[in-house]
């Protein structure tokens, strides 16, 4: 009861990247490069289980950006090119490969830290992958012509390393889409589908994160906008209770979501977000176990997993090892409080 798991990011050392950033640059080349990502891997590994997770993830260690690691392995991509967009409806800007060609695969894209998360943990193992709304919502396209046609062309290439995660060992495969909140009606419409089709023939777990974003000044921003109540999933959570999505992971603790919208998501776990990644201040054990007390009004207990609100990339080391403590810490508290 209550499982344990992060969203996705965890901060990558100062000896492996640049520290407080989403598109930090690396600190070494070729093997140095590799070694340090392993290294850094194997670092989150022992931490998390140190902290009492009981569903590991690798941490994002060996990708530069959540959505950019997985096209770096994709042909049609010109990174060479980078053209500055808007990301998720202008909130803020960035630089962006474009779509030039047919998308193919090069090959796998993360066997190597797949299979080095499953040797050194006996604990279920989560990885993740972008989502292909996100995908499209973070690429310049100058091919396609068509988000739809593009996204669909991204999802079967997701499909193809996410069956290949599975054969390495993978529990859980997580489609991180934060574009869900911004584009709802579409997300709505074939968002969910494209997703589907990311996951067709998976056997094992999946699941979908959708968030308000990283914690950082423009995303806290955006949120200052929204209003009293944050109603983006209604529009959304529908679609994904009738889909073959097993998992959603959702933002909840410091935020506007109304917790009865969980109840939209009836017959699916639910990750509840219980870790606020837009702040330093660490949660208490009390805290944790009174936010997973509140959505146990919407959601089974045997259906609750307790989460972090999002990636924790751009915090400082000492604050995402506090709060991952926390997380384990409160759901043991609420399985004290809540338990049969």
């Amino acid at each position: 009861m209550f499982h344990t798991a992060i969203a996705g990011s965890l901060p990558k050392p100062a000896w492996l990247a640049e520290t407080g950033k989403l598109w930090p640059k690396w600190q070494a080349e070729g093997e140095a490069l590799a070694r340090a990502k392993a290294d850094a891997t194997l670092l989150w590994v022992k931490l998390q289980e140190d902290a009492g997770l009981d569903v590991i993830g690798d941490g994002e260690q060996s990708r530069q950006h959540f959505v950019h690691g997985f096209l770096e392995q994709v042909e049609g991509i010109d990174f060479d090119h980078k053209v500055e967009m808007g990301i998720r409806n202008d909130r803020y800007k960035a630089m962006v490969p474009q779509v030039v060609a047919p998308l193919r695969l090069k090959g796998r894209v993360h066997a190597t830290e797949a299979r080095l998360l499953r040797a050194h943990t006996q604990h279920k193992i989560k990885f993740t992958l972008p989502g292909p709304m996100t995908i499209v919502d973070t690429v310049a396209d100058r091919h396609y012509g068509d988000r739809v046609a593009m996204a669909f062309a991204f999802a079967e290439l997701l499909n193809q390393e996410a069956l290949a995660l599975q054969a390495d060992g993978v529990d859980i495969i997580q489609f991180d889409e934060p574009a869900f909140n911004v584009y709802m009606a579409e997300a709505a419409d074939w968002g969910v589908k494209a997703l589907e089709r990311a996951a067709q023939g998976l056997t094992c777990k999946t699941a979908v994160h959708i968030c308000y974003g990283y914690g950082i000044s423009a995303n806290i921003d955006w949120k200052k906008t929204l209003g009293d109540q944050w109603r983006q999933y209604e529009q959304v959570f529908p679609a994904l209770a009738a889909s073959r999505i097993d998992q959603v992971s959702l933002e909840c603790i410091h935020s506007q979501v109304p917790a009865e919208l969980m109840a939209l998501l009836a017959g699916k776990d639910v990750m509840v977000g219980v870790i606020d990644v837009a702040s330093d201040q660490v949660e208490t054990p009390e805290e944790v176990a009174d936010t997973i007390g509140r959505a146990l009004q919407f959601v089974p207990h045997h259906r609750l997993i307790a989460c972090t609100n999002c990636g924790l990339a751009p915090m400082q080391r000492g604050v995402a090892e506090a709060k991952l403590r926390a997380l384990a810490d409160g759901a043991a508290l609420a399985r004290q409080r809540f338990g049969a």
